[in-house]
């Protein structure tokens, strides 16, 4: 798809790919099925975090916030430099192995609100992993992402005690589409 509409791109028609790392954050509709959303949550629910073995496995990391300002900087930066071309939306920094991830939830949850986790194996070796380079949004646009999975985990959490989000507000993309489809509406 993003071969197809980026060929259409010319002088009066200005089109940008934008690739985005896995987005984590508060927001209305929340994805619990993204890692550091779901790290949070089960930390809420469970007192423990749950990671896939062996906990290696690279995963490159967004907050929502960031992917926001990406696209409004998108959108504001000079065509010429925007028009026809793909970036990859997040930050080198962001590339964690999963254990890492899950421990910085872990300890930014018992530093802000005191609550002490263990970390939960599961499953059989994952071995996909994911390091995405993001120095080109940073050199062509002057993108830096702002928040961290830190960041994220406590809003989250602090969102999910204070009643603002509920564990049951979740949202997973394609049983999103099936009840749609199922509804006649897609």
């Amino acid at each position: 798809a993003e071969k197809e509409i980026l060929s259409l791109a010319d002088d009066d028609f200005c089109i940008t790919a934008l690739r985005f790392a896995t987005v984590y954050g508060l927001s209305p509709k929340m994805r619990y099925d993204l890692i550091v959303n779901g790290m949070t949550l089960a930390l809420f629910k469970n007192g423990k975090i749950t990671v896939m073995r062996d906990g290696n496995q690279i995963r490159p990391n967004v907050h929502v916030r960031d992917v926001a300002n990406a696209i409004i900087k998108t959108i504001e930066s000079n065509k010429n430099k925007v028009n026809g071309e793909v970036f990859n939306v997040g930050s080198n920094e962001q590339n964690y192995p999963v254990l890492k991830i899950a421990e910085i939830i872990g300890d930014a949850i018992k530093e802000e609100f005191g609550i002490d986790y263990e970390i939960e194996w599961y499953g059989d070796v994952d071995t996909r992993s994911y390091c995405v380079n993001f120095d080109k949004i940073n050199k062509v646009l002057g993108f830096k992402t702002q928040y961290t999975p830190k960041d994220g985990a406590i809003e989250i959490y602090g969102a999910l005690k204070g009643g603002i989000i509920k564990d049951e507000d979740k949202c997973y993309v394609i049983k999103q589409y099936k009840s749609l489809q199922d509804n006649g509406v897609i």
